[in-house]
């Protein structure tokens, strides 16, 4: 969870000015937490406290109101009747980290990671990029091969994983859909040798770059055993501290390195 949070904060300068390059500062000045960040934290609350994704979702998000969201979210946040809106679009596989974290087998990771995203991304290509995200996250904390987690990732959900990084670089823009980002965040795990060269990876693709590095970093952390402690450090540094009490506690009971 805290390696989603980093790539977030790592990714957020570069948003809306793409790189196309691993070689760049890890921590820029004017690096912030985004609402990747917000969002994943209210579904470690939601799993911690017991209640609903969408009530807690709702609390984080008018707790944080600019943050960063989408258009479309926004007006959902704001909404009296907070009914699904049918997006496809990314924000629910980047918020469903602590999902792969908190959950015992894969048929209730795969449930409440559904049940995480249909709060308001209830197209299947929605659904599909949390399911897929969280699935990655759980294989990975269970000790997968990086082989095994391409293949089950790909089997279960068509994504093609059989690309480098080197493959994306020359055609990949800014892409907010889940089937334009998940897939090429799990490559950039796949291709990377530790936590900081995957979020690297994922924001020299030079798309939507805090939630590309979100959902690899989410993954990576998972696979490596955790991040870095300077890494830990300047997460704790940028968060407030409400943000940070429901990390560590959600890192202290789930996360037996965090």
């Amino acid at each position: 969870m805290i390696g989603a949070i980093a790539g977030d904060i790592i990714g957020s300068v570069y948003e809306f000015t793409p790189i196309k390059t691993p070689d760049f500062p890890l921590f820029h000045p004017g690096g912030r937490f985004t609402d990747d960040s917000v969002l994943t934290i209210a579904i470690a609350e939601a799993i911690l406290s017991g209640r609903s994704y969408l009530e807690t979702v709702r609390e984080f998000g008018r707790r944080y109101p600019r943050a960063g969201y989408g258009g479309s979210f926004m007006a959902w946040l704001m909404a009296e009747d907070l009914r699904p809106y049918q997006s496809w679009g990314n924000g629910s596989a980047m918020r469903v980290s602590p999902v792969g974290w908190a959950f015992t087998s894969e048929e209730e990771v795969l449930r409440q990671a559904c049940l995480s995203a249909e709060i308001t991304h209830n197209h299947p290509e929605g659904v599909k990029g949390a399911q897929a995200t969280a699935l990655a996250v759980y294989l990975a904390r269970m000790g997968a091969a990086k082989e095994t987690i391409r293949a089950r990732i790909q089997m279960q959900f068509g994504y093609d994983l059989d690309r480098t990084v080197e493959d994306i670089w020359p055609t990949y823009h800014f892409d907010v859909s889940c089937q334009g980002t998940v897939p090429e965040a799990l490559v950039a795990f796949l291709d990377a040798n530790s936590y900081e060269e995957a979020v690297r990876y994922a924001i020299s693709l030079g798309g939507d770059s805090d939630t590309l590095a979100c959902i690899t970093g989410s993954i990576a952390e998972a696979f490596y055993g955790g991040v870095p402690e300077a890494i830990r450090a300047e997460v704790q540094a940028r968060l407030t501290p409400d943000l940070w009490q429901v990390t560590e506690a959600f890192c202290r009971k789930y996360c037996a390195f965090g």
